[in-house]
C-alpha cells in the first residue's frame, strides 16, 4: 500500500458574515426601541416666510379669483374674494357654500386659509380638514411675504 495521505484543504480567505448580521440585528433592535423616545421640536413663527409667492402668481389666470378664509383668535371665520372687504362672522358651512359657489364660477380659483399669531393651530387644521372633506382641492396656508 502506498500510504495514507490526508486530503489537503485549500485555505480560503472568506469573511464569516454571521457575527456581523447578529450585530446589525442588535443595533436595529436598539434603534427601534429608542426611536419613540426621541422627539424633535423646533421653535417657529408661522406667519413669516421668505419663500411665499404673491397671490397674483398663485391665481395664474387673470380671470381666477383668490379666495381667502381668515380665522381670528376666537375662532370666528371671515371670507374675502379678490381682495374685497372681508365678510366676518360666518359659520363654517356658510364659508364652504360660498367657496363652492365661487369655484363653480371660476374653477381655477385658489383657496388660502390664514390666521393671526394668536389663532390656535387646531382651528386652522379644523378648517383645512372641513374644506378638504367638502371636496375643495389644493387649499393653502396664508403667510406674510418678506419683500
Amino acid at each position: 500500500m502506498a500510504g495514507y495521505q490526508p486530503k489537503k484543504r485549500k485555505m480560503t480567505a472568506e469573511i464569516n458574515v454571521v457575527p456581523y448580521i447578529d450585530v446589525m440585528l442588535v443595533l436595529l433592535i436598539i434603534f427601534m426601541v429608542t426611536s419613540p423616545f426621541i422627539t424633535q421640536g423646533v421653535d417657529v413663527e408661522l406667519p413669516k416666510t421668505s419663500t411665499a409667492k404673491p397671490a397674483s402668481e398663485l391665481a395664474g389666470d387673470s380671470d381666477a379669483s383668490f379666495i381667502i378664509v381668515e380665522i381670528d383668535k376666537d375662532g370666528n371665520l371671515g371670507l374675502s374674494v379678490n381682495d374685497e372687504d372681508v365678510q366676518r362672522g360666518l359659520s363654517l358651512q356658510d364659508v364652504i357654500v360660498r367657496i363652492k359657489a365661487e369655484r363653480s364660477i371660476n374653477p381655477n380659483s385658489p383657496v388660502a386659509v390664514g390666521g393671526d399669531r394668536a389663532t390656535p393651530y387646531a382651528d386652522v387644521v379644523l378648517v383645512l380638514d372641513e374644506l378638504s372633506q367638502a371636496g375643495i382641492p389644493k387649499v393653502g396656508l396664508l403667510t406674510d411675504i418678506k419683500e
